[in-house]
């Protein structure tokens, strides 16, 4: 850090977004509320962030000339997705603050180096292996034993990349779509399974100061390995809720980050919480902090990124968010999509609706989604659910 940086970014200076996606939207919103100005460094220039951004530098993350012009106005970066070059953040971070730093994107983005990273410093995961040929996943097998999965070293997210192995006949179909060509092997990362309870998750915040912000640890259910529904309160006991915070906690110290990032973690039946992945940036599991609590993720990662003091987490009341995936646009009987019923879902008491405005709906896409407070998760639970159901058409 530059000592002639400024400790404290200022409403009206200009924060850039590596992504132009909904998390960076969302950003956006939070920060151009607190008064500052918004750029994006996007590939896509239709993207959900540009209804918010003062600005969008649309071209390729690894071209450096663009990167460089797009950091020319820009006060500070942060990201809103992991899958953009370490690279292009290192190119930045020679030209002005990057937060978090590229090294933690470095680390997160590849599970190789994240297990590394989590072993070296003490943090409980699945047992796993690091698999580079077919020999080599055969004798991570024998270490490891099935049930397992096998999940690519990069780029996997949403169940994509991944495949499970339960029976010795799985072990030849998944290498022969995920370990690449004989060639150009593809790094892999054969994990146990882990019989858990539940997965459950923590987004906090670390400022330049070093102090760090949790928030509570949401109950995370999934649906064709997506996020389907996040809740909290999240019903663990007060052991397995202090620790994953204290891990969560941990990790962001370690990592150094400034900024936000989430923490993943399954519980296991037996009160064990277990590190499954880290996103160095806000997270999907904290929407529902927009109407839960006294400061939303979003609000921040603003403050974390330009030096304010933290807010605080707190949740108001409890709370659940549902995703609504591009499969809502698509009725029972329609080969086309169909607008979703977005009066019906809004009749929901307590319901509030969050579209992205992106202009496709594919199923599987995350499209937008639905939170509730209320007395409790459950209830909070009921409601964005029925709101969703009530959504679909036919």
């Amino acid at each position: 850090m530059s000592s002639r940086e400024p400790q404290v970014l200022l409403p009206g200076a200009t924060l850039g977004i590596l992504g132009g996606g909904q998390l960076g939207a969302m950003f956006a919103v939070a920060a151009r509320r607190m008064g500052y100005r918004v750029e994006a460094i996007s590939d896509v220039a239709d993207c959900p962030a540009a209804r918010f951004c003062d600005r969008v530098h649309v071209g390729d993350y690894a071209d450096t000339g663009f990167l460089g012009q797009a950091a020319a106005g820009l006060d500070v970066v942060t990201f809103e997705f992991e899958n953009v070059p370490a690279a292009a953040g290192r190119l930045l971070a020679d030209r002005l603050p990057v937060r978090p730093h590229p090294d933690v994107l470095f680390t997160t983005q590849d599970r190789v180096r994240e297990k590394a990273f989590l072993v070296r410093h003490g943090f409980a995961c699945a047992p796993h292996r690091v698999v580079r040929s077919r020999a080599e996943l055969d004798a991570a097998i024998a270490a490891v034993g099935l049930p397992a999965v096998l999940k690519t070293a990069a780029f996997g997210y949403d169940g994509k990349g991944q495949a499970k192995l339960t029976v010795p006949a799985d072990v030849a179909v998944a290498w022969e779509r995920l370990g690449g060509t004989a060639a150009e092997p593809r790094e892999l990362v054969l994990e146990g399974w882990i019989d858990f309870d539940c997965e459950i998750s923590v987004v906090a915040a670390r400022g330049r100061d070093g102090a760090v912000a949790a928030f509570a640890p949401s109950r995370n259910a999934h649906a064709n390995h997506i996020l389907d529904v996040s809740s909290v309160p999240a019903g663990l006991s007060d052991a397995v809720r202090d620790e994953a915070t204290a891990t969560a906690c941990q990790v962001l110290e370690a990592l150094a980050v400034v900024g936000v990032a989430c923490v993943e973690f399954f519980a296991t039946r037996s009160g064990r919480v277990l590190v499954n992945e880290i996103a160095p940036r806000t997270h999907n599991s904290g929407h529902l902090t927009i109407e839960a609590c006294e400061t939303s993720q979003f609000e921040q990662q603003v403050r974390a990124v330009c030096g304010l003091p933290l807010g605080s987490p707190r949740p108001l009341a409890p709370a659940a968010m549902a995703n609504l995936l591009g499969d809502c646009w698509f009725a029972a009987d329609a080969g086309s999509p169909v607008e979703p019923d977005w009066a019906a879902a809004l009749a929901v008491p307590g319901v509030r609706l969050h579209l992205y405005g992106k202009t496709e709906p594919r199923v599987g896409r995350k499209m937008g989604h639905l939170t509730a407070v209320a007395a409790s998760a459950d209830e909070a639970i009921a409601r964005v659910v029925e709101a969703r159901r009530r959504a679909r058409r036919g």
